[in-house]
C-alpha cells in the first residue's frame, strides 16, 4: 500500500491537496479501478482514431484520446539553438580533419554496375526492418542470379523473392510481400527501372522521395527513402540531383538519442514507449522535430562556413547515426576486477576473461565483468572508442567522443533514452491488450 500511497501524494502534492492518512484497501480499491479505466478500457462510444494509413480504429481509453490532443504540448519538444551551434562546430572540426571522410560511408558494391547497385538497393532498402542483410550479400545474390531481381518476377512471385534473399527468418512477412509487389508494381506501371527514376524525374531527388513515401504498401517511409537517395548520390550513380539540400537526416532511435544527450532537442518529461503511446504519437512528433534538428545544425554549419560543408543534411547521417549512435554511444566500455587482487581495468570486450594488470606483470589470473560505462564517462574512454569500426578504420584518431564535451555524461548523469515506435499491429497484439469497462480481461499476447 506504500507505494500506492506515495503515488498519490506526489499527485496531491503538485494541485495541494494534502494526503496525511494512509489509504484504506476501499480507497485503494477504488483508486485502482480508476486508474485502469482511465488507461486501459474502452467502451462503445468512445470515439475513433485515423491511424495506420487513416484506417479507423476506436480509442483503447479515455487517455488515448486525450493524449492524441494534448500530447505535444505535454512534451514540449524544443529545439536549442546553441546546443546546435556547438554540434555544428564540432562536425565541422571533424569534416576538416577527416577532408570530409567521416561522412562518407563506402560499402563493398561487389563490383555491380551503377544501375545494379541501385536496383538491388531499391528492391530491398525497403526491406530494412527487424534486421537486415549487408548490401554485399545482397550483391553477392544478385551476381549469382540476377533474375531474382526481374521486376515482372518479384510482381508475379513476391514471397519467391523474400525467399531467395534470404529475409523470410526476419518476421512480418506478410508485409515483407506486400512491400516487395508495391514497389515492383510502381516501377513495372513507369515501364522503367530503378536507375530510370532520376532522369523519369528529371533528376529531382526530392520529388523521387515524395513519390516513394506516398506509395502506400511499398514500405518507403522517409528513413528508407532518405537513406536510398543519399547512398545513390554518395556512390555517384545519380550525379548532380537537384534537390538534394531537402533531404534530411533519417530519424530513428540512433539519430534521435544523439539529439536528446547533446540537447539539440530537449523535452519537459522523459519520453517513454509503452502501451500509452501505441499510435505514435509521441515517436512520430519526436521524429519530425529530430529531422528539424539535425537541419538546424546543418544551416548553422552551412552559414558559418559555407566553403567547408556537406551539400546536404543527410549526408550527416553516416557521422550521426552509424558512428556516434551505433558505435560510440553506447555502454562500450568494460570493467573488471581481477580474482586475486585489488586490480580494476578497463577494457573493450565483455569476452575477456584475464586480468590484463597480472598479465603485464607475467601472472596470469582470472579477471570477472563488474561494470560497464559509456566511453565519454571515463578518462579511459578511448580503449573502447579505438576498437570501434570506425577507430579500426583510420579515419581519423580519437581520444574519445567528440560529443562527449557537448553532453557531458558523467556516472551521476541520466542517461535520456529515444521513443521507441510502437505499433497496434505489432507482434504483441495490442488489439487484445485493452478490454470494455467493467469486464475484466486484456493483456498483451506475444
Amino acid at each position: 500500500m506504500e507505494e500506492l500511497n506515495n503515488f498519490l501524494k506526489s499527485i496531491l502534492k503538485i494541485i495541494n491537496v494534502p494526503l496525511d492518512n494512509t489509504l484504506s484497501i476501499e480507497q485503494a480499491r477504488y483508486v485502482i479501478k480508476e486508474m485502469n479505466d482511465f488507461l486501459y478500457t474502452s467502451y462503445d462510444q468512445i470515439g475513433e482514431i485515423s491511424a495506420l494509413n487513416d484506417e479507423k480504429t476506436k480509442y483503447f481509453s479515455e487517455f488515448h484520446r486525450y493524449w492524441e490532443k494534448n500530447h505535444k504540448e505535454i512534451i514540449n519538444a524544443k529545439i536549442n539553438e546553441g546546443k546546435c551551434i556547438e554540434v555544428a562546430d564540432v562536425l565541422h572540426d571533424i569534416f576538416i580533419k577527416t577532408n570530409g571522410e567521416a561522412f562518407t560511408e563506402l560499402y563493398d558494391t561487389y563490383g555491380l554496375k551503377s544501375e545494379e547497385i541501385c536496383k538491388v538497393r531499391l528492391l530491398t532498402a525497403n526491406q530494412d526492418f527487424r534486421g537486415s542483410r549487408n548490401f554485399i550479400d545482397l550483391a553477392k545474390i544478385y551476381k549469382s542470379e540476377p533474375s531474382i531481381f526481374d521486376l515482372n518476377s518479384i510482381f508475379d512471385d513476391p514471397e519467391k523473392f523474400i525467399k531467395k534473399i534470404g529475409i523470410t527468418k526476419l518476421s512480418q512477412n506478410d508485409k515483407r510481400v506486400l512491400y516487395a509487389k508495391v514497389i515492383a508494381k510502381f516501377l513495372i506501371n513507369l515501364s522503367i527501372e530503378p536507375y530510370d527514376l532520376f532522369d523519369k524525374f528529371k533528376k529531382n531527388v526530392y520529388e523521387i522521395r515524395k513519390t516513394l513515401t506516398s506509395l502506400t504498401g511499398a514500405g518507403y517511409g522517409n528513413k528508407k527513402a532518405d537513406m536510398f537517395l543519399r547512398d545513390m548520390v554518395v556512390l555517384n550513380i545519380w550525379k548532380e540531383p537537384i534537390g538534394f539540400e531537402k533531404i534530411d537526416v533519417a530519424s530513428d532511435v540512433n539519430t534521435i538519442k544523439v539529439a536528446l544527450r547533446s540537447g539539440i532537442l530537449t523535452t519537459d518529461i522523459p519520453l517513454v514507449s509503452s502501451f500509452l503511446d501505441i499510435f505514435c504519437h509521441q515517436y512520430g512528433h519526436i521524429y519530425d522535430l529530430n529531422a528539424k534538428a539535425w537541419r538546424a545544425v546543418w544551416e548553422i554549419w552551412k552559414h558559418k562556413y559555407p566553403k567547408q560543408t556537406i551539400i546536404s543534411p543527410c549526408l550527416m547521417d553516416y557521422f550521426i547515426y552509424g558512428v556516434i549512435g551505433r558505435q560510440f554511444c553506447k555502454e562500450i566500455l568494460r570493467i573488471f576486477k581481477c580474482d586475486k587482487y585489488a586490480h580494476e581495468f578497463k577494457w573493450y570486450s565483455g569476452h575477456n576473461k584475464i586480468c590484463k594488470i597480472c598479465s603485464k606483470n607475467k601472472e596470469k589470473q582470472k579477471a570477472k565483468l563488474i561494470g560497464k560505462l559509456f566511453p565519454c564517462m571515463d578518462r579511459e574512454g578511448h580503449i573502447a572508442i579505438n576498437k570501434t569500426k570506425f577507430g579500426k578504420s583510420n579515419i581519423l584518431k580519437l581520444d574519445n567522443c567528440p560529443f562527449s564535451s557537448i553532453c557531458k555524461l558523467s556516472l551521476d548523469s541520466v542517461v535520456l533514452q529515444p521513443p521507441k515506435s510502437i505499433s497496434i499491429r505489432g507482434q504483441t497484439s495490442w488489439e487484445s491488450a485493452y478490454t470494455k469497462k467493467e469486464a475484466g480481461g486484456g493483456g498483451l499476447m506475444a
